[in-house]
């Protein structure tokens, strides 16, 4: 097969979607692999690495959309993007489809195979390809908002551990899965007050088993995250629902009640945000104050340490695309039926039901009745 890895032309996106070790895995299997030239170089990896190990680099980025069956991405592909989709194209990245209309209208247009990284789910229930990103994402959410809380961006001026003598910041964590969990970690070793909320009480036990009294868990219901809130230096928003728009948990009445120079992270943004006033930044202009709170909305934000998450996002997705890339993205269902559940369009379909569920104007075909 003929796979393709262009430069990402989001703002400030300095991850791609393959390493040079990743291309030699795909010469091993026999295939031919096509980068555009500097696609790796906000991640540390030059050309001549990519041609060492057996890529061959074209100029432009329409060259590599024109030849490859197969294009493996970070994130989704943007408008200036849309015209170079083709019929048949197996496109393997993150879409987040429920946040953005256009695209998915421009995928069915296309006749695009588009294959989800966040919606891959394994028989266990985990979203192996969703799982890195979340952790990274959870962890930068904590460093993020400890400096948004600086007097100099508009927070509160207040440090999150303190000092002796002085009050521990207080830190809101709504969402107890990857993202939750791995903000946690962070927020508790740098010695805040952390509380965490979940709707699923088995996973707030786990969490208390691992964090026990360094922690507060709570049940997630609308009048514990306003008592919470209103007392919250900095609030992480964490929730997600695999394809599906996150719900608007966190309310705009809730800005007035809250502490002034307060921070708001919503980690969620991609899949639409968590936040009744979340709209969407970027890492040059990352921050917006709205009712006193500091939001930080930012939809890429592991790109913002892009050598340590394009390593630990490739580690991830290289099995899978090599089984699509050997065997055909129908073959490869066939013979490992988790798959079908990262295949959001396919030939003009639209194939993933939360995704349908999220916008309510679409037909959802089941994939598995497609081929």
């Amino acid at each position: 097969m003929r796979v393709g890895c262009v430069k990402e032309i989001k703002n400030n996106e300095f991850r791609v979607g393959m390493t040079p070790d990743n291309v030699k895995s795909y010469k091993a299997s026999g295939h031919e692999v096509y980068i555009e030239k500097n696609a790796g170089a906000g991640s540390g990896f030059s050309d001549d690495e990519y041609i060492s190990a057996g890529a061959k680099i074209l100029d432009t980025a329409k060259e590599v959309w024109d030849t490859a069956e197969m294009m493996i991405k970070v994130k989704e592909p943007l408008k200036e993007e849309y015209p170079l989709f083709h019929e048949g194209l197996i496109l393997y990245t993150y879409l987040h489809l429920a946040a953005d209309k256009p695209q998915t209208d421009a995928l069915l247009a296309g006749r695009v195979k588009g294959v989800a990284y966040e919606t891959l789910m394994e028989r266990n229930g985990g979203l192996p390809l969703l799982a890195p990103m979340s952790q990274i994402a959870g962890r930068l959410s904590v460093q993020e908002g400890a400096k948004y809380l600086e007097k100099i961006f508009g927070g509160s001026g207040i440090l999150l551990a303190g000092v002796p003598g002085t009050p521990k910041a207080n830190v809101v964590i709504l969402g107890g899965g990857s993202v939750g969990t791995n903000a946690c970690k962070i927020a508790v070793g740098m010695g805040a007050n952390v509380t965490i909320l979940d709707v699923n009480l088995e996973r707030l036990s786990y969490l208390d088993d691992i964090f026990g009294a360094r922690i507060q868990t709570l049940a997630s219901t609308d009048a514990n995250i306003e008592k919470c809130v209103k007392e919250a230096d900095l609030v992480i928003g964490c929730v997600l629902i695999p394809g599906k728009a996150a719900p608007k948990i966190f309310k705009k009445k809730y800005l007035k009640e809250m502490k002034p120079g307060s921070v708001f992270v919503d980690v969620a943004v991609d899949q639409g945000g968590c936040g009744e006033t979340t709209r969407v930044t970027y890492h040059d202009d990352p921050i917006f104050i709205e009712d006193g709170i500091v939001h930080y909305c930012v939809g890429n934000m592991p790109g913002a340490v892009p050598r340590t998450s394009t390593i630990a996002l490739t580690n991830a997705t290289l099995s899978y695309g090599l089984k699509i890339a050997d065997k055909g993205l129908e073959q490869a269902c066939r013979d490992n039926d988790v798959l079908y559940s990262a295949i959001n369009t396919y030939d003009g379909k639209l194939t993933c039901k939360n995704v349908a569920d999220s916008f309510g104007c679409y037909e959802y075909v089941d994939i598995k009745s497609v081929f």
